[in-house]
């Protein structure tokens, strides 16, 4: 564990709690309560309004309309109560021992998956968000003495129930040690393991928040009979030196009208090297 000094990041000796050592051991962990009824009507309605007020963003390629309908990006832009709760007190207590003090929200997206319909969003599949940010060559393991650092995690905050049947999200436990993606050629296979271990699905209340090392395979389970859909708002936040991916590089970005005219007159490295990179993880 980590936090800031004065200036550099230094070792964390300090305690911590149990929700931020299952994070850094298994690679994940469920808040149950984190939000009161009150507090999840009034994010939930927030965000519902925000799904009828304004059209799907634009940001994957080829992305059928009716999966395009199921994201809003930018929500912290968007509603005063995804605002707030970003910076929820026992959520932030969690991941800065893990991330340090300055860590900040990266991306922020609301999910808004209807009763029956899973779509073809590639979180069908087994993947992890970006990484491995410690890449390990085969027959390599992570040294069992040193605690492996988180670069960025992700947050699911729950507004309605999430049962089985309702295609949760799962998790497999200690996978983010791997230093490596899902095995090629197994994304949809519901018998995946890692070393043994299989997956742990995220079966929540609403007002839970289930939170995961963006290095561990995770994927939307299958659904079943009786699927309700699911509803969330997802957070991702990273340490302070990852950049922020809210909106697209294309809408915020550094360069000034003539840098950015050059990029796009020359090749496709020239843009991603000044920093105009097309959606991707956390973004698209």
């Amino acid at each position: 564990m980590i936090k800031r000094g004065f200036p550099y990041l230094s070792h964390r000796g300090e305690p911590a709690s149990d929700e931020t050592a299952q994070l850094e051991r298994e690679g994940y962990a469920i808040l149950r309560g984190l939000l009161t009824p009150a507090e999840v009507a009034e994010l939930h309605d927030e965000i519902a309004q925000v799904f009828e007020r304004d059209p799907p963003d634009e940001r994957g390629k080829d992305r059928p309309p009716e999966d395009a309908q199921m994201f809003r990006y930018a929500m912290l832009n968007r509603s005063a109560a995804a605002q707030k709760v970003v910076a929820h007190p026992r959520l932030l207590a969690v991941i800065e021992p893990l991330l340090g003090e300055d860590c900040h929200v990266i991306a922020n997206t609301a999910w808004r998956n209807p009763a029956g319909q899973p779509g073809s969003h590639g979180g069908q599949n087994w993947h992890i968000d970006a990484g491995p940010h410690i890449p390990l060559p085969d027959g390599v393991r992570w040294p069992a003495d040193i605690p492996h650092p988180v670069f960025a995690l992700g947050v699911h905050i729950y507004l309605m129930d999430c049962a089985i049947e309702d295609g949760p999200t799962g998790v497999i436990p200690g996978s983010h040690l791997s230093g490596k993606p899902p095995p090629y050629g197994r994304h949809l296979d519901d018998g995946l393991e890692y070393e043994g271990r299989g997956v742990t699905p995220f079966v929540v209340k609403a007002g839970d928040a289930g939170l995961f090392v963006s290095d561990i395979w995770h994927r939307r389970m299958p659904t079943r009979d009786g699927d309700h859909g699911r509803f969330f708002l997802q957070v991702h936040y990273g340490r302070r030196d990852i950049a922020q991916r809210i909106v697209t590089t294309a809408e915020a970005n550094q360069l000034s009208p003539e840098a950015i005219a050059r990029a796009q007159a020359g090749s496709e490295r020239d843009r991603r090297v000044v920093g105009l990179h097309p959606a991707f993880f956390y973004d698209g």
